[in-house]
């Protein structure tokens, strides 16, 4: 009895494991200063992921419905708050890949990978074999 209780926990924790899902509220932080930066919603349409910017962490001297001058695609002159910065990411397993995500900070492009980690979501943007990754951390209002 006592290991059949052990294998149905180790059941219901693999399904669980299995289940979490990157889509909702994610407060991204700033890689130099420690900050937080934005929260990304992310959601998914027609199979794949995406993520939009719905709040941003400003300084008082700083512009607060910024526009992304620095783009260079279809976002630019856009206002950030609202913008979509993840793209077309699609599932291949335990991450979502093969999608992009932009910097409107900068307004530069990077492929994209995404993976959820001791229940945080690990983001990484890349161009061939240099990469950055940031965690972002779970959002509740």
């Amino acid at each position: 009895m006592k290991y059949i209780s052990i294998l149905i926990a180790i059941l219901i924790s693999a399904t669980t494991l299995s289940a979490q899902s990157i889509v909702g509220k994610w407060k991204s932080i700033d890689d130099e200063t420690g900050k937080p930066k934005s929260v990304v919603e992310i959601f998914e349409k027609n199979g794949k992921v995406y993520g939009k910017i719905i709040k941003l962490f400003r300084e008082p001297s700083e512009e607060q419905d910024p526009v992304c001058d620095k783009c260079d695609d279809d976002r630019k002159g856009k206002k950030i708050l609202g913008m979509e910065i993840i793209r077309d990411m699609e599932k291949d397993g335990s991450e979502w890949e093969d999608g992009t995500i932009m910097d409107p900070k900068k307004g530069t492009v990077y492929d994209c990978k995404l993976w959820l980690e001791g229940g945080n979501l690990k983001v990484r943007g890349y161009v061939l074999f240099i990469y950055r990754t940031q965690t972002w951390l779970p959002y509740k209002e």
